[in-house]
C-alpha cells in the first residue's frame, strides 16, 4: 500500500480565498478562450464546481492560477463542444465579431469596446497560440507557468508565443488600416 505524501499546498487553499481572488481570472479567460457572454456564467459554475471538488488534490507544484487556468481551458473547450453537439447550427460560442466603429446608440463605453476588438483578434489566432499569447500578454504569467498550465515544453511555448505576438500585431495592423481607410 502506497503512503500518502505529504501535501506541498499552502495552507490558504481555502476554497472560499480562491474564489474571490481568481474568479475575475477564471471569467475573463472562458470569454477569451471562446465561450459566449450568454454562457459564461454556466461554464464558469463549471470551473468552480470542479475547483472545489478537486482543492483538496492541488499539490502546489505549479501556481494557483496555473492550475485553475488547466481547469478553465478544459471547461471552454467541453463547453463549446456540447454546444455545439446540443445544436450543430448554434454559433453563440463563437467570439463576437469586432463592433461598427461607429458609436452605438447607447453610447458603447470605450473600454467595452476595446474588449470587443481584443476578442475578435484574438479569434483570428490558432487556439494553441492564442492561449499562450493570452497567458503571457493579458495574464502576465512567465513561460514556465505557461509551459505547466497547457501541457507543452517550454521551448513550444517560446515559439508559439514568439509567432502568435507576430500574427497578432498583424491582425491589429489590418484592423487600424481598416479603421483609418474605412469599410
Amino acid at each position: 500500500m502506497e503512503t500518502a505524501l505529504p501535501s506541498t499546498a499552502p495552507v490558504a487553499a481555502d476554497f472560499d480565498a480562491v474564489y474571490r481572488e481568481h474568479f475575475p481570472f477564471v471569467w475573463r479567460n472562458l470569454r477569451r478562450l471562446g465561450v459566449a457572454e450568454p454562457h459564461v456564467e454556466d461554464a464558469a459554475q463549471e470551473v468552480w464546481v470542479v475547483v472545489h471538488r478537486r482543492l483538496r488534490e492541488f499539490e502546489g507544484r505549479s501556481s494557483m492560477r496555473t492550475w485553475l487556468f488547466g481547469i478553465t481551458m478544459r471547461t471552454a473547450s467541453d463547453h463549446r463542444r456540447w454546444r455545439r453537439r446540443k445544436d450543430p447550427r448554434d454559433r453563440s460560442d463563437e467570439v463576437d465579431a469586432v463592433a461598427s466603429t461607429a458609436p452605438s446608440p447607447e453610447a458603447m463605453t470605450e473600454r467595452a469596446q476595446g474588449a470587443r476588438v481584443l476578442d475578435a483578434l484574438l479569434d483570428e489566432l490558432p487556439e494553441e497560440r492564442r492561449v499562450v499569447f493570452m497567458l503571457a500578454e493579458l495574464e502576465q504569467m512567465s513561460s514556465p507557468e505557461i509551459a505547466l498550465a497547457v501541457g507543452a515544453p517550454l521551448n513550444t511555448v517560446y515559439s508559439r508565443l514568439r509567432v502568435a505576438r507576430a500574427e497578432f500585431e498583424a491582425a491589429a495592423q489590418r484592423y487600424r488600416s481598416t479603421r483609418i481607410q474605412g469599410p
